[in-house]
């Protein structure tokens, strides 16, 4: 388990002074029924750590979308802290290879589970604060995070495209500079596919074919703002 510890502290970043929090951070409570005199399990950390990490979001997203209002801060962060998000962070940092769990929870796969390894997450958010304080804790979460702007891109682009690029025109352009048009409608009854436009005022901005005109409305923002990227892209040369 040192050599597990050793190698988990690399890839953090951080050498924690108290290896208790650390192994507190990672103890699963089903670890306690097969180890009871292990110690205490994360849940308290969880809670610790999950009111430390929105802390930390909230305020660098403040500080970096100086122009967002409220509910497109609030957005952000509840995509920066949701548990698939928190999951993959997770497993890129190799927590799900240092968690202490009973022999039951191993053999039914919870090395893998998601809500274990999302308040693995948390705790060792809590368990960093406790052992540091909150500039370091910032600096190494941030760190982990990388740059917010593109985390968020990529994932929203991806869950929410319509939403995402009416967050990029409104506050140039207004809340009905974007509209979306049927360009085309294809196929038999059953088996229709639609063409959609989006245009920004009078610019085409981009297409898209599906199945439904929800569908081809997704796939045209995603073009729109690949088309809108690569421009931003060129401009910065």
């Amino acid at each position: 388990m040192l050599q597990k510890l050793a190698a988990l502290q690399q890839r953090l970043g951080y050498e924690f002074r108290s290896t208790a929090l650390l192994l507190e951070a990672l103890t699963h409570p089903s670890y306690l029924q097969d180890h009871p005199a292990a110690g205490p399990h994360n849940q308290r950390l969880e809670f610790l750590g999950d009111s430390v990490l929105q802390f930390i979001l909230t305020d660098a997203l403040f500080r970096e979308f100086t122009a967002e209002r409220e509910g497109v801060l609030s957005r952000r962060r509840a995509v920066l802290s949701q548990g698939g998000f928190l999951t993959q962070m997770a497993r890129d940092l190799g927590l799900d290879d240092a968690l202490r769990l009973s022999k039951s929870e191993e053999d039914t796969g919870g090395r893998g589970r998601a809500s274990i390894l999302e308040d693995a997450f948390e705790a060792l958010v809590g368990a960093m604060y406790l052992d540091s304080d909150l500039a370091t804790t910032r600096a190494r979460v941030l760190a982990w995070y990388g740059p917010l702007a593109a985390r968020l891109a990529a994932t929203e682009d991806a869950e929410n495209p319509k939403g995402r690029l009416q967050e990029l025109i409104q506050p140039v352009h207004g809340n009905t500079a974007l509209r979306y048009e049927v360009t085309a409608t294809t196929g038999p009854r059953h088996a229709r596919e639609f063409a959609v436009a989006v245009f920004l005022n009078d610019r085409q901005l981009g297409t898209g074919t599906g199945p439904s005109k929800k569908v081809a409305e997704e796939i045209a923002a995603r073009t729109a703002l690949l088309t809108l990227r690569q421009e931003n892209h060129g401009n910065t040369k």
